[in-house]
C-alpha cells in the first residue's frame, strides 16, 4: 500500500514513511492509493470475531508489508484492551461510548496505535523522532499517555491557554519524562498552524525528525475506523440501517467512518455535529468554504476554525458535493442547546453525557430517523473531563475515576509560548 499527497498524486510513499513524516513535503495530507472492500464473509462472521480480529481485517490493507502480521496483531491486542459499549438511550437512539481507555477519550486508540507503530519503526535504526502535536483538549492527554516512555520518541504538545478543562490540562502537563507541554497564548487554530509551519521549516527539519500525532497523521486517523465496525457487531442483529452522528472538530473521526463505509460497512448516513464553530454546516448550505478563527465553547475539542480532515472527506466523494450531501449532513449547536441536551439525556434516559456527546445527540435529533434506522451518537469523552459543566447542569457530583484522581494530585508543568518564533527557538535547542 502506498500513500499519496492530496496536493500531488505523483508523490507516493510507504505506510512507514507517511507515519514518520506525518505530512507531505508540499503540506498535503497523505491518502491511501486505494480502498478495497472487505469480503462479504467478513460481515457474515463479524459477530463471532474479537475486536483484535476485526481491527486486523480492517487495517491490514493499509499497513501492507510495513509491519509483520504477528507484530501487528500484538499491537492491536494492546491498543484494544478496553470495551466500546453501545448503550441504548431509547428505541431508536444509542450511544457508542469511546471513553473507557486510559485517558477516558476516544483518541486513546489512535494515539496508542501510532505510538506502537513508531516504536516498531524506530526499534532497529536508532532514529529519534519528535512528535509535534496540537490539541484542543483530548488529543494531548491521549498522545501523552500513548507515547509516555516510548523509546527514541520525544513528544511536544501545544495547547491553548485557558481553553482546556482542568482534567485535560493535568493529563497533558503532569507526565514529564519524554513529554513536554507548551502552553500557547492563543487558540487551537494557532497551535495547529504552528505545527504545520514547523513541518515546512527546512532549518528545523535538518535538526529534528518531525512528525505529527494529530489526526492528519494516517496512524492516528485510520484506526478510528475500528469504532464503526465494533458498533456494527453489537447492532447487527437489529437488522436496521445505521446513522452515525459524530461530534466533529478536526473531522478525523467522521472521516474514518466514511472510510469504514467505503470498506463495505452498511452505514446509511453520517451526521457531523458541531458546536458554534460551524464552518462545515455553512459550507454545505452556501457552497463556500470560509475558515475563520475558532470560538470558545463548552465542547472544546471541537473548537476548530479550519478542519484539516475535511479535504480528505471531499476526496472520498471525488469532490462531488451532490454525492457528499447524499450521505453526509452537518448541523451546529450552541452552548445553551448543548446544556439542554445534557439535561434531557439525564432526565429521560438517566444518561450522563459530556458536552461533545450531547452535541452528537442533538445532531441525530435534528437529522431525524426513519423507522428502519438506528441512530448512534459517539460519546467521545467521559463526563468527568467536563465535570464543572456536567455537575452544574445536573446538580450532581461525579465520582472521580481512579486514573483521574491520581493525576489531579500531580503538579502542572508547562512552558508558555506566544508564537511560532518561540516554538522554533524551543525546538532548535
Amino acid at each position: 500500500m502506498y500513500y499519496y499527497s492530496l496536493n500531488n498524486k505523483n508523490h507516493r510513499v510507504s505506510f512507514e514513511e507517511a507515519v514518520v513524516s506525518g505530512i507531505a513535503p508540499d503540506r498535503g495530507l497523505y491518502f491511501p492509493e486505494k480502498i478495497e472492500k472487505l469480503p462479504a464473509s467478513f460481515y457474515n462472521e463479524i459477530d463471532q470475531m474479537s475486536a483484535t480480529q476485526i481491527a486486523y481485517m480492517v487495517i491490514e490493507q493499509f499497513i501492507g508489508t510495513s509491519i509483520p502480521k504477528n507484530h501487528l496483531l500484538q499491537i492491536l491486542d494492546e491498543v484494544l484492551d478496553f470495551d466500546f459499549p453501545v448503550v441504548p438511550i431509547d428505541e431508536s437512539i444509542s450511544s457508542l461510548e469511546l471513553f473507557h481507555g486510559p485517558t477516558m477519550a476516544f483518541k486513546d486508540v489512535g494515539a496508542r496505535f501510532m505510538a506502537k507503530c513508531l516504536e516498531y519503526f524506530n526499534k532497529n535504526n536508532g532514529r529519534k523522532t519528535t512528535v509535534l502535536v496540537a490539541t484542543s483538549g483530548d488529543t494531548g492527554g491521549a498522545v501523552a499517555n500513548g507515547f509516555f516512555k516510548t523509546d527514541n520518541v520525544e513528544v511536544i504538545i501545544l495547547y491553548p491557554q485557558n481553553k482546556v478543562s482542568d482534567v485535560q490540562e493535568k493529563q497533558l502537563t503532569t507526565l514529564g519524562h519524554n513529554i513536554t507541554a507548551l502552553e500557547v497564548q492563543g487558540t487551537f487554530d494557532d497551535c495547529q498552524e504552528m505545527v504545520k509551519t514547523a513541518f515546512l521549516d527546512e532549518e528545523l527539519k535538518s535538526k529534528r525528525n518531525l512528525t505529527s500525532a494529530n489526526s492528519i497523521n494516517i496512524a492516528r486517523w485510520l484506526p478510528q475506523t475500528f469504532y464503526y465496525f465494533i458498533a456494527y457487531k453489537q447492532l447487527k442483529s437489529f437488522n436496521k440501517e445505521l446513522v452515525f452522528s459524530v461530534p466533529s472538530g478536526n473531522f478525523g473521526n467522521i472521516c474514518a467512518g466514511i472510510v469504514a463505509k467505503k470498506l463495505g460497512l452498511p452505514i446509511r448516513h453520517f451526521v457531523a455535529s458541531t458546536n458554534s464553530n460551524d464552518i462545515i454546516p455553512r459550507y454545505l448550505n452556501t457552497g463556500f468554504y470560509s475558515p475563520r478563527p475558532s470560538v470558545e465553547t463548552l465542547s472544546n475539542a471541537m473548537d476548530v476554525g479550519n478542519p484539516s480532515n475535511f479535504i480528505r472527506i471531499q476526496h472520498l466523494f471525488k469532490n462531488d458535493d451532490t454525492a457528499l450531501k447524499s450521505e453526509f449532513s452537518s448541523y451546529s449547536f450552541n452552548d445553551k442547546e448543548t446544556n439542554s441536551a445534557i439535561q434531557e439525556l439525564y432526565k429521560t434516559a438517566n444518561y450522563i453525557a459530556d458536552p461533545h456527546g450531547a452535541v452528537g445527540y442533538l445532531g441525530l435529533k435534528k437529522h431525524g430517523l426513519q423507522p428502519n434506522e438506528i441512530g448512534v451518537f459517539l460519546e467521545t469523552a467521559h463526563p468527568i473531563k467536563f465535570r464543572s459543566t456536567v455537575e452544574k447542569e445536573l446538580s450532581i457530583t461525579l465520582p472521580l475515576p481512579d486514573q483521574i484522581k491520581e493525576i489531579m494530585q500531580k503538579k502542572k508543568n508547562s512552558i508558555l509560548i506566544k508564537n511560532y518564533k518561540n516554538l522554533k527557538a524551543f525546538l532548535s535547542k
